[in-house]
């Protein structure tokens, strides 16, 4: 596949004069008294020629196929070297039987000479007849020398007859042989082998083989995520990856018989200019590979985080206003990957056709042809729509739009000749296209269709239509965010987006999402909502508050787009807001009246409120697998009920001492015989507890109270699966005491749990009960009696100073270790206004080991009690939110005073060593 010619070969490896050095030692010695001065020469030629490819890349280190076609060259030279030397020196002999024959075949990415720096040697040696002693004892003397090198041999041994015949029964093995590319040997042995496989194995299988590879192929990309757009992509195995590029070749050759890619225009699959793309994009992916494998120094095929900033630096990306270089290297690498999406779509339309057009001759239905239907002049057949002529588009680019539009509205696939078709004349939507009234409802009725947008879009942007119709779309497109928190790129996650919205309209989601469900019919305009999901994210990499950006875009865009003045309002707010909920919700104590008051001043409308909701719900969810879970439903319902109430009837529905009353007669209600808890214990705790906590935890705080008084324990720890919250209540009663919260927080973490919310009581008796939600690092609860039991005595150890608990939580590794290629400054963040009773402290820091428990001590030796904390992940980056007071339960207001608590934190966010230092009380 690569005939990319090698130039200044010599440079690499001179085979003529190392074959003449090893050759005058077995002569002078004997190859085996010599071995091991022929192998130091042999590994000399192999790092020599190794360096040579590496200071190529890095003089052109967008050569991908220069790189990989010089790697096997010097493998090849290698491979011929040592078959020579052995036949003619540790094996020689005069006359050879018609069965001492021998043939060496590179397979694999060897065989396309498409090898990576430290891939496997795939080779595959095929003889005439079995058990051929020359044969066996050439095979494995040369298998030795090529382990002696340091290399990783993927080998086979067959003979003719029974490669066919394996060929026959196993697609691994055709495929490999497929490919099979001549090294060295007997060349009569080869030409029969591959002639054979063409006669015996390949004809009138076709069929088959094509829907193997392509059953191989789905369940490939469903191992690697499904999507080309995953931040940490396979470049060999994954969607878009090389993989897809080689499957396409395979297909081609086994079907047509081509003898390279370039090939593939001759028989009509590709055009000359998708030829183009396919090399140019197999290019870029085989020299990010060769970068990778440099850089780690083995067969590495996933581009992490770690190695995503390394290649860019690499491949000499620049930073630029708003976007970093490693955001700008693999905006490209994901274009590539669409590239690659692209060029598969229309490769096998035309192998579907071809296949078709075959059926169509022969047996029963020969002569008989589908009839297709035409549905406002386009062909509708098969459940595809087409353009009826090569210029359909360019008699009228707004059919661009309206294509699309047709197939959403009809459940119809575009049929890939369309769809090259529409991505070769996206060209000519141009801003008279963009500012038609017609192009626009087009759009607008797809954005918001009924059946499956999601998937039309996609095809959209596939054709490069979209991001044409919607230049500030286009700006986004395949562009990703440099951190751990996002799964996908920023165009991906859009329509992952609006897919998700369509769903919970349809009611598909309704188990996940029972209020967003019902809130989506009580909303005044759909279409506005569907086009503020849309240009959510649209500003993203433009060097400022994506969100004050997004509305300015949205301002511009929703008038064109058909939206009337309220309506472009309405979507203008939501993009400047759209994380305003998230963030309460997590990081607020919505407890605290003032968060609901705060909340529903910037809100102040019920319409508002529903579209937020629905925007929220769909943004998170789309992030990626396993962001949206129970505790943020739960979150964000809370709130939504809270800012409704407060909407519609203009006030909290009771004042502070009803709501008390209505908890207390809740709870002694959930405690029925034990009712008597409520008076007996429960005038011990504020009317900020009855608040505070909902009456479940609150019966179940009474209860563990009343037990740990009764048999005069002085800790209660009860740990319980809390399924509402998809976490684990843990509680804790005991004798307070300054540093309670921060031993707690350490204990949890060395149990190996994370807290994602914490409430902190004193009660009149001047006991402390505390109640922590807490998940393990992957965001499940803690179930198991034993996880239960470890939890219990890491609590417990740590409150009874039976463990050295700083330099213990300093030697556990973050389970995200991936974390470590991010740089996050830690900040800290003072706010006064958003609670009238305490100081509200947020501080944000790279997620690491025991973060919280290094925070909420820096907290205790400040002089803080704390009231609250309120715990959330953006992947590497963690805001822990605290809601605090000074010992004489004021706020801190003071500059000094936060200046001297600020750098406190600061310390314990960042110092990981000073922290692993400091004695343990």
């Amino acid at each position: 596949m690569n005939n990319l010619p090698i130039p200044n070969q010599r440079a690499i490896v001179d085979r003529r004069e190392l074959a003449g050095k090893i050759d005058a030692l077995a002569k002078e010695k004997g190859a085996q008294q010599a071995r091991g001065e022929i192998v130091a020469l042999l590994k000399d030629a192999l790092e020599q020629g190794r360096a040579e490819i590496r200071q190529r890349l890095e003089t052109h280190p967008s050569r991908g196929h220069l790189c990989t076609g010089s790697q096997s060259f010097l493998i090849d030279q290698l491979v011929r070297i040592i078959h020579d030397l052995v036949i003619e020196h540790v094996y020689p002999v005069a006359n050879r039987s018609a069965a001492e024959r021998l043939t060496i075949l590179a397979v694999g990415g060897y065989g396309r000479a498409e090898m990576a720096p430290h891939s496997d040697v795939d080779i595959a040696f095929i003889t005439p007849t079995r058990r051929a002693p020359w044969c066996e004892q050439v095979i494995e003397a040369m298998l030795y020398f090529l382990w002696d090198l340091g290399l990783k041999v993927g080998h086979s041994s067959r003979t003719v007859d029974d490669t066919l015949r394996m060929a026959r029964e196993d697609l691994t093995i055709r495929t490999a042989l497929l490919e099979g590319r001549f090294v060295w040997g007997d060349r009569a042995l080869y030409d029969e082998t591959s002639v054979r496989f063409w006669a015996e194995v390949a004809k009138g299988s076709e069929r088959q083989f094509l829907a193997e590879k392509l059953e191989e192929r789905n369940a490939r990309h469903k191992r690697m995520g499904d999507s080309r757009y995953v931040v940490e992509p396979n470049v060999k195995d994954g969607k878009g990856g090389l993989r897809d590029l080689q499957t396409l070749y395979w297909i081609g050759k086994y079907i047509h018989r081509v003898r390279s890619a370039a090939d593939l225009v001759d028989v009509g699959l590709l055009t000359k200019a998708e030829y183009k793309g396919f090399r140019r994009a197999e290019g870029f992916l085989l020299a990010v590979r060769c970068h990778m494998h440099f850089i780690t120094g083995r067969a590495e095929d996933r581009l992490t985080f770690d190695l995503q900033r390394r290649v860019a630096e690499r491949m000499n990306f620049q930073d630029r206003p708003g976007k970093s270089a490693v955001e700008r290297f693999m905006q490209f690498y994901f274009l590539q990957a669409k590239r690659v999406g692209s060029l598969t779509g229309v490769f096998l339309a035309h192998i579907d056709d071809e296949f078709e057009h075959k059926r169509a001759r022969s047996g029963f239905f020969a002569g008989w042809k589908q009839k297709s239907r035409l549905l406002k002049g386009y062909r509708v057949f098969g459940g595809r729509i087409a353009a009826p002529s090569d210029d359909w588009f360019r008699k009228d680019p707004i059919r661009l739009i309206e294509v699309f539009q047709l197939a959403e509205e009809n459940s119809l696939e575009v049929h890939p000749e369309t769809m090259r078709l529409a991505n070769r004349d996206s060209v000519l939507i141009k801003d008279d296209v963009r500012e038609n009234p017609r192009a626009n409802a087009l759009f607008l009725d797809l954005l918001s269709g009924r059946n499956d947008p999601e998937m039309v879009l996609r095809w959209m942007n596939e054709a490069n239509v979209f991001g044409r119709f919607v230049p500030d779309f286009g700006r986004v497109n395949a562009q990703m965010q440099f951190d751990m928190y996002h799964h996908y790129t920023v165009d991906e996650h859009t329509i992952r987006a609006i897919g998700l919205l369509s769903k919970i309209e349809k009611g598909e989601l309704k188990g996940d999402h029972p209020r967003s469900t019902g809130l989506i019919h009580k909303i005044t305009s759909r279409r506005a909502l569907y086009v503020a999901v849309l240009l959510h994210d649209i500003a993203k990499g433009r060097g400022g508050d994506h969100s004050v950006l997004g509305a300015d875009v949205a301002r511009e865009l929703c008038p064109r787009f058909g939206l009337d003045d309220a309506e472009t309002d309405l979507v203008a707010w939501l993009v400047l807001q759209h994380l305003l909920m998230s963030a309460t919700a997590q990081k607020r104590d919505l407890t605290d009246p003032k968060t609901i008051e705060d909340f529903v001043s910037e809100v102040q409308s019920t319409e508002r409120l529903r579209n937020l909701m629905l925007l929220t719900v769909v943004d998170i969810r789309a992030v990626g697998p396993g962001t949206w879970n129970s505790w943020k439903r739960q979150l964000i319902g809370e709130l939504y009920d809270s800012a409704q109430e407060r909407l519609r009837l203009g006030h909290m529905r009771h004042g502070r001492e009803q709501r008390v009353e209505a908890k207390k007669e809740s709870v002694a209600e959930q405690l029925g015989d034990r009712a008597g808890l409520v008076a007996d214990i429960g005038k011990l705790f504020d009317d900020a507890y009855w608040i505070a906590e909902p009456e479940d935890v609150i019966a179940l705080n009474l209860v563990q109270y009343e037990v740990a008084r009764k048999i005069e324990d002085q800790l209660s720890i009860h740990c319980e699966y809390y399924e509402a919250r998809g976490a684990t209540l843990v509680t804790v009663i005991a004798a307070d005491h300054p540093g309670l919260f921060y031993r707690i927080a350490g204990g949890i973490a060395l149990a190996g749990a994370n807290i994602i919310d914490a409430r902190i009581h004193t009660a009149r008796s001047g006991w402390a009960v505390d109640n922590f939600l807490v998940q393990d690092p992957v965001g499940k609860p803690f179930r198991e009696a034993g996880q239960i039991d470890r939890l219990k005595k890491a609590i417990a150890d740590a409150l009874g100073n039976r463990i050295e608990l700083v330099p213990k939580l300093a030697q556990r590794p973050l389970p995200r270790s991936r974390a470590g290629a991010f740089e996050v400054a830690p900040r800290v963040n003072f706010d006064n206004q958003a609670s009238n009773r305490f100081t509200v402290i947020e501080v944000n820091a790279r997620d690491r080991s025991a973060l919280l428990n290094r925070l909420s001590r820096a907290l205790f030796e400040s002089n803080l009690m704390v009231q609250s904390a309120h715990i959330t992940n953006y992947g590497e980056r963690a805001a822990d939110t605290f809601y605090v007071t000074d010992l004489t339960g004021s706020k801190v207001t003071t500059p000094s005073r936060l200046k001297e608590i600020e750098q406190r934190l600061l310390d314990a966010a960042s110092d990981e060593r000073q922290a692993a230092l400091e004695p343990a009380e």
